[in-house]
């Protein structure tokens, strides 16, 4: 049988059926023609039979049509998710229920979907004051923060409702107790952290060091202060990737809590001599002044603005101590004598820094102090103390005498009321002591650029101190001020390119130079 068709191979109609197999082969080259053996099977009932596709199924055989595939696959991902978030079942059956009223029951597949279940698990922890960070879902999903943020506020503005505020309290004692670097650390020890965490975190935002602020970095600065006061090894960059934090943020939070508590303890004899560097060494009388200040008996008290200290009491008292460098908490209304006796008869001074007190004036009341105490022995007598020794305990008694716990500070507070304790400073926030500092900054660039244009436009009157092209600017740098030789820069021009066309000082101060340049100079 011959077909009509020509050869692939040599272009010649001598094709012909293979009885055998059925394909199409060339008589002249011997080439089998491919996809040839097409067999059209027209019959009614007889006819063979094929394979029936419905519209809707997942594929030949499947006893799921597509929506209950979706919605399989969808409430699949959500139980994963929640319990990789550790949230518990009852959790699983509200984030479901929300998840199906906004998407109306059809659900969703794709990159944005983990994007949606995590935002709404997110808020039906936080509508229910339960702490879990937005870093961390963001995280879990697989996300950034910025996107997952986005999410969460349209899965709110959508429901309609309002988040209460976020417990940053709460976040502290989750991530002690999840964080991996304190998964070692005794159960006694943990509790005494949990407690000066809570101190110090309120006293944060006492000091507004979280306003306006992610929570999350402070957390992690506060967990490496604690975990140094009870002599825990741990790295600030360790505990900010366990808790999905960036390093510098965590680095800069905890440099500005250290110098908060510098600052409260300036009021301290020798305040003057507490830094940054050595806060840690003095850390145990700071935060027992700001204890016995925060708590309500002391609070009654009369204010700090003259600090007195009876000598007799305080001689004696550190005469009585068996042991050098420990704090006796039991005894309160000694500590209170220690750090304010505004009406003792022996000795009060105007402030902390003016305290000097002469070797002679200290040998009378220590001979003093002999004659009424027969049970202290000299000095001269007691054995030779290893310094060193003692040097190694201070550790150990500032990590455990000093810390009483027993302030209101140390439990969780309302907001209203941790504004209202006085813990020994009443800070600013961070931005308005920087953006102080930069008004200052430019106050004093303006007053050189019109010293300078004066100079210029008036030549007699003008110094030859004055004739050169540097100024003396005052830069402020960790709390201290100094003089420093700058040259002249970009923002110096255009300050006297605003003072030339008659812009206002007050709007010069403020830094927006863009908008100046193109109101007054380029219009």
């Amino acid at each position: 049988m011959e077909s009509s068709g020509s050869c692939k191979n040599c272009r010649k109609i001598t094709l012909t059926v293979d009885d055998d197999t059925g394909n199409l082969v060339c008589s002249s080259c011997g080439v089998v023609q491919d996809f040839e053996n097409f067999q059209a099977h027209i019959g009614g009932v007889t006819g063979p039979t094929g394979t029936f596709v419905r519209v809707g199924t997942a594929g030949s055989g499947s006893l799921y049509n597509y929506k209950q595939t979706k919605v399989y696959e969808a409430q699949k991902l959500i139980e994963d998710l929640i319990f990789k978030l550790g949230l518990s079942a009852s959790r699983y059956d509200e984030v479901k229920a929300m998840v199906e009223r906004i998407t109306e029951g059809e659900y969703g597949q794709g990159r944005w979907f983990p994007i949606f279940v995590g935002a709404c698990a997110y808020v039906v922890m936080r509508k229910d004051k339960k702490t879990l960070p937005i870093v961390e879902v963001a995280n879990v999903v697989g996300c950034d923060s910025n996107e997952f943020g986005r999410m969460v506020y349209r899965v709110v503005d959508f429901l309609d409702m309002k988040l209460p505020e976020f417990d940053i309290v709460g976040s502290f004692e989750r991530a002690i107790r999840c964080c991996p670097s304190f998964s070692g650390v005794e159960e006694e020890i943990i509790g005494r952290m949990l407690k000066q965490g809570v101190f110090f975190v309120q006293c944060s935002m006492k000091w507004y060091l979280t306003t306006g602020r992610r929570p999350m970095p402070i957390v992690a600065a506060v967990l490496v202060f604690v975990a140094e006061l009870n002599q825990i090894r741990v790295k600030i960059e360790e505990v900010a990737k366990e808790l999905y934090v960036a390093v510098r943020t965590c680095k800069k939070r905890y440099k500005e809590l250290l110098e908060r508590l510098v600052k409260v303890a300036q009021v301290l004899p020798w305040g003057k001599d507490v830094t940054v560097k050595n806060i840690i060494m003095n850390a145990p009388s700071v935060i027992q002044y700001m204890e016995l200040k925060a708590s309500s008996m002391y609070s009654k008290r009369a204010s700090f603005d003259h600090v007195g200290f009876d000598l007799d009491d305080l001689v004696a008292e550190c005469l009585n101590k068996e042991i050098k460098y420990g704090y006796d908490t039991c005894d309160v209304e000694k500590d209170l004598q220690y750090f304010e006796v505004e009406n003792s008869p022996i000795l009060t001074i105007g402030g902390a820094n003016e305290l000097q007190i002469s070797h002679e004036c200290l040998a009378m009341v220590y001979s003093k102090l002999l004659g009424e105490l027969p049970l202290v022995k000299p000095l001269a007598g007691t054995e030779e103390l290893d310094w060193r020794k003692q040097k190694r305990e201070y550790g150990i008694y500032t990590c455990r005498e000093w810390w009483t716990g027993k302030s209101e500070m140390s439990k969780k507070l309302l907001l209203k009321q941790i504004i209202e304790k006085d813990i020994g400073l009443n800070a600013n926030p961070p931005s308005y002591d920087r953006g102080k500092l930069a008004y200052q900054r430019r106050r004093e660039k303006i007053n050189a650029a019109k010293s300078r244009i004066e100079r210029i436009i008036h030549p007699s009157k003008a110094d030859l101190g004055d004739r050169k092209d540097l100024f003396l600017a005052q830069c402020v740098h960790s709390g201290k001020k100094r003089k420093m030789q700058v040259e002249i820069d970009w923002e110096d021009l255009i300050i006297e390119t605003l003072l030339l066309h008659q812009v206002r000082e007050e709007e010069i101060e403020k830094g927006y130079y863009n908008a100046l340049l193109d109101l007054h100079v380029f219009n």
